[in-house]
């Protein structure tokens, strides 16, 4: 392990069949007023939100809610949400969906007491709060972004063509989540292997940066071969309550910053999915996996040890009598065999994006520089090229 850090991950889990015994207890740490952020109405349909408003009820909270949700929360949809929040002068912010519902309420926590305008203030200039942060807790139905255990708030607009994430400190984490496996059970499979790709992904993010033995990547070696064991019997028999609570606490811990320790850390595959996400609305994960095999070629040559490796501790790939780039390359076409056989989506073009929108598509795209080559703009529209 190279460099120095300080590590402390505040949120507080509830995690398994039993994890909403706990909700009560937890919401009797926060003051009357309790603003209810959920989506499109699933929650409805599953019993969940009737299981969240009676612990609700039975705490005498005074409930506002705040439907609508949507899969890419929009910078709009975050002024609306500070109004209501404000409106009810809320205590907590209780976000009960997946992980945009999650960031959505983290985005309104620290726009609440913000006099400035949250969109320039924490996505174009990446500030830190300065104002009063309302608390946020999550009941989770959808697993990948991690999001209940991170800081990390993505909101979109779609004015601007522009998709941002940013992740804050320690104070804006949730302070609980409850982690309910069987929540995730009425997901549709395009969303499921969506949050699968995610999870999967954000490991790689990690994994591909640094050149020293680090602890950290032997820990990312373990959760992406979990979340391949998994992935393949969730999707042969999703209500298989084992592979899904595997995923749920993989991607849990693929993104509360634990395996980041030590790591430079390479975000640019979220940066291109979500430049695509802006242009196009797709869903993140699918936005990933349609960038990714063009990145993760184009970048091999730089990091060629760790793709070695990857493709040898991850993909069980023979390395005898093969060249490294040759085992570097298999454990990538390894890679994009399981990704059809979840059937993830692999180009852009299936998700709206055409030519047309390579240009504007690299100048949404935020450059980042902590993976084994920093991209110049030729590269990123090379890159989209090759995603089409």
């Amino acid at each position: 392990m190279l460099g120095n850090f300080s590590y402390c991950n505040p949120t507080r889990l509830h995690f398994g069949e039993d994890a909403m015994a706990h909700l009560k207890q937890e919401l009797e740490q926060y003051g009357p007023s309790v603003l209810l952020c959920y989506g499109g109405g699933s929650i409805k349909k599953n019993g969940i939100y009737d299981q969240v408003l009676a612990v609700l009820r039975e705490c005498g909270k005074s409930v506002t809610e705040d439907p609508g949700v949507m899969p890419n929360p929009t910078v709009e949809k975050l002024y609306q949400g500070v109004q209501r929040a404000r409106s009810c002068k809320a205590d907590l912010i209780l976000a009960v969906g997946g992980g945009s519902v999650c960031d959505y309420a983290k985005a309104v926590s620290v726009s609440v007491h913000c006099e400035e305008d949250p969109w320039v203030k924490y996505y174009l200039h990446f500030e830190e709060p300065t104002c009063e942060i309302v608390p946020v807790g999550c009941v989770l139905t959808m697993v990948g972004t991690g999001s209940e255990m991170n800081g990390g708030a993505v909101i979109t607009n779609h004015g601007q063509k522009r998709k941002i994430g940013h992740v804050f400190g320690t104070e804006v984490f949730p302070k609980f989540s409850i982690l309910n496996p069987r929540f995730t059970f009425t997901l549709p499979r395009y969303q499921m292997v969506s949050g699968i790709y995610d999870i999967f992904n954000h490991i790689c993010e990690q994994y591909f940066s640094g050149e020293d033995d680090n602890t950290s990547d032997y820990i990312a070696e373990g959760l992406m071969r979990s979340v391949l064991h998994a992935s393949r019997i969730a999707v042969k028999d999703p209500a298989d309550y084992e592979a899904r609570s595997n995923l749920m606490w993989t991607a849990t811990w693929a993104l509360n910053t634990l395996i980041a320790q030590g790591k430079s850390t390479d975000w640019m595959v979220h940066m291109l999915g979500q430049a695509v996400g802006a242009y196009t609305d797709a869903t993140h994960g699918m936005t990933l996996a349609a960038v990714s095999l063009p990145y993760y070629r184009h970048i091999l040559p730089y990091g060629l040890a760790k793709f070695r490796r990857f493709a040898v501790n991850v993909w069980n790939v023979d390395a005898a009598g093969k060249t490294d780039e040759a085992i570097a390359r298999e454990g990538l076409t390894a890679m994009e065999c399981w990704m059809k056989e979840l059937g993830l989506v692999t180009n852009i073009r299936e998700l709206g994006a055409d030519e047309d929108m390579v240009e504007g598509l690299a100048d949404a795209t935020l450059l980042m520089d902590g993976g084994y080559k920093a991209l110049n703009r030729v590269e990123i529209v090379d890159i989209f090229k090759e995603s089409l």
